[in-house]
């Protein structure tokens, strides 16, 4: 007990010293618990520098003060106003900068662009190398997007902070910019990794590496930042254009679906997701899926992009699945339904097919051998998968086509149309020119033709 009684006295004297130290210490702030009671030499100051201004309105020891003690306490309007009057009333010799800065910074608070630029602008003027005034100015003119004139004067409050993070955040942006996405990609990495939780910084940094065709780089970010509640329907639709550039059109899709989930997007992002998730459905031939979004774009926008012709045209193939196969399939499908065509093209003929040549997924030629009741020939059909206009260039080099195969005819289809030169070249040759019209009518009855010639066969 004797050997703990010393302990108990220093432990006991220690707190009574605490307790000395906090009520003195409450004391000289204003008395700290007295429900927010402001200090009394706050009180003292005010009382004592409106007395002056009282006997003098223009005294710029008492407006110093005063603003000073506004300023400090974030009363910008008051702190606005106190230094506006002292920037009247001329030079006040060493206090000209602080005079100028802090009227610019009160004018920054309130929102006063024109007279932040003014404030901020007279204090650079008298001291460049004050970060306060460098920063604050360059951040302006970065929103006013005078992006040379900002990375000027952010390069001097970069001088004299190496790592603030939203000095070189806001230089990297103003590179971006301007298009100089080298100068960007270094400002922005090093902010990033100061502030690594800036997600547009990062986005920026992507959308850096995307436009300097470093797409894996980039493709890496925008897929880390696809669940963003802010950036993600951005960093979506970005992936998507990626994805569908490389034709990884199911990427895509997963992509752009992704991104209409989210909630917070600009309604042109909305449309341009839908747009795209669309173009990547039909790339895929699936129709079924993309005409519900084109619709939606149309009762929404009508005049965007390509919707009402797309609809239009895709509208007709997903009602005729042959005239789908014969504009989309893969060449294998495509060259299958010609085939079909071909069998069932001569009633009641016998029909052997001697050759068949695909050129580049553009056309087919089948030659056939088509033997009737009434005569026997070699017949050369040529498949056109173009919906535009088909000129005298492909009918003539279709017509060299058949004297090199000693074809006695020629069948030329196309689900497009032939121009007049076309036409004029097949008046004295043996070519037949079918166009989309009478092609629709073979295809909605081909299915029905090849299966009663099986029958018949039978």
């Amino acid at each position: 007990m004797n050997s703990l009684f010393p302990i108990i006295i220093a432990v006991i004297g220690l707190a009574l010293v605490a307790v000395i130290i906090m009520t003195f210490l409450n004391r000289s702030s204003g008395g700290g618990g007295g429900g927010g009671k402001r200090p009394k030499s706050r009180d003292a100051a005010i009382k004592r520098a409106v007395k002056r201004l009282d006997q003098n309105p223009h005294d710029p020891g008492a407006l110093m003060e005063l603003g000073d003690l506004y300023y400090r306490e974030e009363n910008w309007d008051q702190a606005h106003k106190i230094y506006g009057t002292l920037m009247e009333l001329g030079s006040q010799g060493a206090s000209d900068f602080e005079n100028n800065l802090r009227w610019g910074m009160s004018a920054l608070k309130m929102g006063l662009t024109e007279e932040a630029l003014k404030g901020l602008n007279a204090a650079r003027s008298i001291n460049q190398n004050h970060f306060e005034a460098s920063y604050n100015l360059g951040v302006l003119e970065f929103q006013r997007k005078n992006y040379e004139r900002a990375i000027q004067v952010l390069n001097q409050a970069r001088i004299q902070d190496p790592e603030h993070a939203p000095t070189l955040r806001t230089m990297g942006h103003a590179y971006f910019r301007l298009k100089k996405n080298k100068e960007a990609m270094s400002y922005i990495r090093k902010a990033i990794d100061f502030a690594p939780d800036d997600k547009e910084s990062l986005y920026t940094l992507a959308e850096c590496y995307y436009e300097s065709n470093q797409t894996e780089q980039a493709l890496r970010i925008f897929t880390h930042l696809r669940g963003d509640p802010v950036m993600g329907a951005n960093a979506c639709l970005t992936c998507g254009i990626i994805n569908s550039e490389a034709r990884q059109y199911e990427k895509a899709i997963q992509d752009f679906e992704l991104g209409l989930r989210h909630d917070n997007m600009k309604p042109e992002v909305r449309i341009d997701l839908r747009y795209r998730l669309a173009q990547c459905y039909l790339k895929n031939n699936d129709i079924g899926k993309a005409l519900p979004l084109l619709r939606s774009i149309q009762s929404e926008s009508p005049a965007y992009k390509d919707v009402t012709v797309l609809i239009g045209k895709y509208q007709e193939l997903n009602a005729n699945k042959n005239l789908q196969i014969f504009l989309m399939a893969p060449s294998g499908d495509f060259v299958a339904l010609c085939r079909k065509i071909v069998m069932s093209y001569f009633p009641r003929a016998k029909v052997k097919i001697a050759n068949i040549s695909v050129n580049k997924n553009e056309w087919a030629d089948i030659l056939a051998e088509v033997d009737t009741p009434k005569w026997s020939d070699i017949i050369m059909f040529r498949f056109i998968r173009t919906q535009g206009s088909i000129g005298e260039l492909i009918v003539r080099d279709f017509h060299s086509h058949l004297r090199e195969v000693k074809a006695g005819k020629g069948v030329c289809i196309t689900v497009g149309a032939f121009t007049e030169e076309a036409r004029r070249y097949t008046e004295a040759r043996l070519i037949d020119l079918i166009e989309k019209e009478r092609l629709t009518a073979i295809l909605n009855t081909v299915d029905a033709r090849v299966a009663a010639q099986a029958e018949a066969r039978r």
